[in-house]
């Protein structure tokens, strides 16, 4: 950063800038926590001699412990698009009514589970539903190590509850997909020819009405050759609106080259891999009993409203430990 000429390239001297701010903060945190062990052994010393210490060890150790954990997290992430933002879909399956009010009860879990993280998330677009919840929902979710962590929550989410909407009030499963892409740059890493694009415009309106444009300014772009469309309607410009869905349907072009990259891995390989894109990851039962179990792991908790309020670390930490010793294991 103190080489001539650093700053003539401000692109460029952003990103090395942010990175060495990144590793600052880093270094920073590893060097408080290595201070503070020291200290606990001082302080085990001196609990021996004055029980009364013991209350202040034992929370000096919690506060070790999780910012250990925390750190050890760091080192899970070595994917090329881990540490940057990520692109989170919401998709309602299986299930009516039922599966468009879960597909929003697990939109509301993801992103109140990004802002404790301390992501800055930004709705991009949301379908509702003709009764109740939505259909669809897209939101950026902007932080370090945003798509590393997210990637865990890919795949099916299921509910196991007593129907709200059935009038005999009886037991409803239902079924809501996470798809995560990566946010990238327009770096040419995926070219996108304009005649494969089929694009519509639509008046933007979010769910119960309170937002509703009198200009169509909502896009949606189909990519014909892949299948994919991506939708935007979070800014009054029709032009904005197509700029975020062009690079939404950018970021979902790159995940799916990876996704291919690894099932393509995964083959040569001979193994018939669960590359966990699509699959059921979760179930969350309310009735008859209340349990929130991730069947990759076997990561479960009790108290499933506390998960649905965005406590998903436990679960995501345990993905993350498990992907990291399978790939030692390879």
């Amino acid at each position: 950063m103190q080489a001539p000429g650093f700053w003539d390239d401000a692109e460029a001297a952003a990103k090395v800038s942010a990175e060495h701010a990144k590793a600052t903060k880093r270094l920073r945190t590893f060097t408080a926590l290595r201070g503070d062990v020291e200290d606990l052994d001082g302080l085990l010393e001196m609990a021996v001699e004055e029980p009364s210490l013991e209350e202040e060890v034992q929370e000096h150790l919690a506060s070790v412990e999780e910012r250990l954990a925390a750190l050890e997290e760091q080192r899970l992430f070595s994917g090329h698009y881990d540490a940057g933002d990520a692109l989170v879909s919401v998709n309602a399956g299986a299930g009516g009514t039922d599966a468009q009010d879960w597909a929003e009860m697990v939109l509301r879990m993801m992103m109140r589970w990004a802002e404790r993280r301390g992501f800055t998330v930004e709705l991009l677009e949301a379908s509702a539903g003709e009764e109740a919840g939505i259909k669809s929902a897209t939101f950026r979710a902007s932080g370090e190590n945003a798509y590393g962590l997210f990637g865990a929550e890919r795949g099916v989410h299921r509910l196991v509850r007593l129907s709200p909407f059935d009038s005999a009030h009886r037991r409803q499963t239902s079924f809501a997909g996470v798809e995560v892409a990566p946010v990238v740059e327009d770096t040419g890493e995926v070219e996108i020819d304009e005649d494969d694009l089929l694009l519509d415009t639509y008046r933007a309106s979010g769910a119960g009405g309170q937002h509703v444009n009198k200009t169509d300014s909502a896009v949606r772009i189909t990519h014909r050759p892949s299948g994919i469309v991506v939708q935007c309607q979070n800014e009054r410009s029709q032009t904005s609106n197509r700029a975020t869905a062009m690079a939404m349907l950018r970021s979902k072009l790159v995940e799916k080259q990876e996704r291919e990259r690894q099932e393509e891995i995964a083959r040569e390989k001979g193994e018939a891999q669960d590359v966990n894109f699509g699959s059921q990851i979760r179930s969350y039962v309310l009735h008859p009993y209340s349990m929130a179990k991730d069947h990759r792991t076997g990561y479960e908790m009790g108290d499933v409203q506390r998960v649905l309020d965005g406590d998903l670390d436990g679960f995501v930490r345990a993905y993350l430990l498990a992907a990291a010793s399978s790939s030692a294991g390879d």
